[in-house]
């Protein structure tokens, strides 16, 4: 079964000319006091801040809070993207991280080969290679272009080939930015059910998301980021209540 458990995480990300003055004027504004020093006595910003909680089998967790709260910042450190600077992250089962069309893709390589590479890492036989290819090649409607490098694509095709591949294989764990769901409305009415079926097949969903319609329906658990710390944590409903109440007050 899987499980993900988060133990005094913090980030740091270091500022390595955080002494020039009009740096530290730009940071200072947008960091909001968020700013320290590390024991190599850097600056460095705070991006999270003691970030704790645990999740089982059938967990659904959404992460809200303003742009440049922490969500994207916490997703890619479950995703072992990013390393805690103290603290630990346990994460037991496969892991799909749907956080960026583009992740995990070689530009340089055939679309062809992308999906090859993206099966060898998910520990897939040949046959269910050849399936994936198969299936992510009919939803991306790539033709020929399978067989060319990736840098030739149009940012369309690049984004359906990093969609058909990303949600062609069902993790244990799903982690996953709103951003992912981004796209024209003739795109994304073709890729919801793909999506949806990525997300109901997950054992445990953690989810950022501004989308209040998008939380109510697939999470059962929420947390509010504000400032890298957490604001709250508990049902889906209350938590909105007291995030909306603070974002009407502001």
């Amino acid at each position: 079964m899987a499980h993900i458990v988060a133990e005094n995480v913090s980030v740091d990300f270091p500022l390595y000319h955080g002494s020039a003055r009009s740096l530290k004027k730009t940071v200072f504004a947008r960091a909001a006091g968020r700013l320290g020093e590390d024991n190599q006595h850097r600056t460095v910003v705070q991006a999270l801040r003691d970030i704790n909680f645990a999740l089982s089998a059938g967990d659904r967790l959404g992460l809200i809070g303003t742009n440049g709260a922490g969500k994207t910042t916490l997703l890619r450190t479950l995703a072992g993207i990013y390393e805690p600077t103290c603290g630990r992250v346990i994460v037991d089962g496969s892991i799909n991280a749907l956080l960026d069309t583009q992740l995990g893709m070689n530009p340089e390589l055939t679309g062809r080969e992308n999906i090859l590479l993206r099966g060898l890492y998910s520990g897939l036989s040949r046959i269910r290679i050849r399936q994936l290819e198969e299936d992510v090649q009919a939803f991306a409607e790539l033709g020929a272009f399978m067989d060319l490098p990736v840098r030739m694509y149009s940012s369309g095709m690049v984004v359906r080939l990093g969609f058909g591949l990303a949600t062609a294989i069902n993790p244990q764990v799903l982690l996953m930015d709103e951003w992912f769901m981004a796209g024209d409305a003739r795109f994304m009415s073709k890729a919801r059910g793909r999506l949806e079926n990525v997300v109901q097949g997950a054992e445990i969903l953690v989810l950022s998301s501004h989308q209040n319609d998008a939380i109510r329906a697939w999470c059962t658990r929420l947390i509010w980021l504000d400032h890298g710390r957490m604001r709250a944590d508990g049902a889906v409903d209350e938590v909105l209540e007291l995030y909306m109440g603070q974002q009407r007050a502001a």
